[in-house]
């Protein structure tokens, strides 16, 4: 499934940062963890760490010089990572078991269009041993179980390939 950005330009009409916004969101949900980072510099040369201290990385602009890393790798770890969970959830409410090799590789592309800065994404995800059809029904209750997808699915394009 692969769905077209459409959200708002540079002045963000759809943007709802007030606090009773806020607050209204918080109290439909139960609140499982929250990550902090601070970030300074931007992704040209700056840093960002976590408040616990398990992630603390510098950032360079892909392709260029320097060996930190980008806001775009970051997404990918983090999502396929959240994905490859979505697919053990998903497959043990269809009493399947996921295969031990099981892979997700996002790849995720930092675009740049008329409209600006955007972003669009891959999830290749491998499942060795099951029958396709299976497989692919995981995939697709997987991208509707996790958070990131979620998040992003209606927002940026989104392809998911089974391979």
């Amino acid at each position: 499934m692969s769905h077209q950005y459409a959200g708002p330009n540079y002045g963000f009409p759809n943007m709802n940062t007030t606090e009773e916004s806020r607050v209204t969101t918080a109290t439909q949900n139960k609140v499982l963890y929250t990550a902090k980072a601070h970030t300074t510099g931007g992704r040209e040369g700056g840093a960002s760490r976590t408040s616990d201290g398990r992630l603390d990385v510098k950032f360079s602009i892909p392709g260029g010089p320097g060996n930190g890393t980008n806001p775009e790798q970051l997404l990918a770890v983090g999502w396929s990572a959240c994905f490859t969970s979505a697919i053990k959830i998903v497959a043990a409410t269809m009493k399947v078991r996921p295969p031990n090799d099981l892979a997700v590789d996002a790849e995720v592309d930092l675009c740049s269009g008329s409209d600006g800065y955007s972003l669009q994404a891959r999830l290749n995800v491998s499942l060795p041993g099951l029958e396709r059809e299976v497989a692919q029904a995981i995939v697709d209750g997987a991208h509707h179980t996790c958070p990131y997808s979620k998040a992003l699915r209606g927002n940026i394009e989104i392809v998911t390939n089974l391979v």
